[in-house]
This record gives structure tokens, sequence and C-alpha cells, in this order.
């Protein structure tokens, strides 16, 4: 049976985007946090997105064509591009990458079966999504990046009104002050 890990970087204040301002600079990776990145992808196999994720990730189809990468970052997209994807989102036409499919509804049940049919873990990324998931008793890990900046509000990274024990299996401080945490959830 795989595991659904929801991993996320996220300000020290809970947030993964300002009110006013959309993910920017203070949650872009240095060289040290995409090695580290590298290491935790590797074993996912398939990748559950909202559009708005998605659409950010797509850019990993063809790395050459983002500025400014470093060694590790561009070792990324090969991680990226083995594992297959699943977008869920009512506004989106069609996907643009291969491996993708296109599912108009988060199926709780859905995803169970996943679970229980997968040989490798899987990864669902996006608060909104991943709120659905939390809320059904779905992820088994939750992993965090906590990066050293205070938003003062915007788009929370954990849901509000569900409660989830977690229990501390990792902590390690990457590059750039981040600070990353892997939980393993107890429903």
């Amino acid at each position: 049976m795989s595991k659904l890990i929801y991993f996320m970087p996220m300000s020290l204040d809970g947030f993964i985007a300002g009110e006013h301002d959309p993910l920017k600079e203070w949650a872009l990776p240095d060289e040290e946090v995409s090695v580290v990145i590298n290491e935790l992808h590797r074993p996912i196999g398939t990748y559950l997105y909202g559009r708005s994720n998605y659409e950010t990730m797509t850019g990993w189809q063809t790395p050459e064509d983002i500025p400014g990468l470093t060694p590790s970052m561009k070792d990324f997209a090969p991680i990226w591009q083995a594992a297959d994807k699943i977008v869920y989102s009512k506004s989106l036409a069609t996907v643009s990458t291969p491996k993708t499919r296109l599912v108009r509804e988060f199926e709780p049940e859905a995803v169970r079966e996943l679970k229980a049919q997968l040989p490798h873990d899987m990864s669902i990324a996006g608060p909104t999504l991943a709120a659905q998931a939390i809320r059904a008793g779905l992820v088994d890990e939750v992993h965090l990046f906590v990066i050293p900046v205070i938003r003062g509000g915007g788009l929370p990274v954990l849901p509000s009104n569900v409660g989830v024990k977690l229990e501390l299996l990792d902590e390690r401080r990457a590059g750039n002050g981040w600070v990353y945490l892997r939980y393993q959830t107890h429903v």
C-alpha cells in the first residue's frame, strides 16, 4: 500500500502565498534545499495536483525554458517527468504534459483505491486539494519546509476546522535557514 504525502513549503506563520501576492521569490529553494527536495521526491510515483499547482509545475516538462536553474534544480525535471500526474480541476480544459490525466472531482474513495493499488508513494500538493484529503483521512505523512519569513496572512498551508494528531519522524536544517519537518498522521 502506498502512502499519500502532503508536501509543501510554508512561511513561518503557515502560509504558502501572501494575501495579495502569489508564491514569490521568498519560497524559491536554493541549491542545498533543492538537493533535499530531489531526495524526497525520488520515491514519488504519482503527483496529485489542483489546477494552480499543476500549471506551476508544468515548467518542469521543459526545464531548459526556465532561466537561472541550478544543477540540482535541473535534476528535479526528470524526477517530475517520470511520475504520473493526476490534475483535479473543473475549469482546466485539457492537460499539457505526458503521463497526466484530468479528473473533474476529488473523490476520496478513488484515492483510497489508488493507495491500495500503487506500488509507489503519492504526493498531494496545494493546500486546497490537500485539505480535502486531510479531512477524508487520506494523508499519511505531512512534509513541510518552513521558510524563515512571516507573511502575516494569505493562503494557509494547513486546513482549519480539522484536527489531526501528528508524530514527528524527521527534522533537519536545509539551506538558507529552511527547516524540513516530516510528520506521520494518526487519525
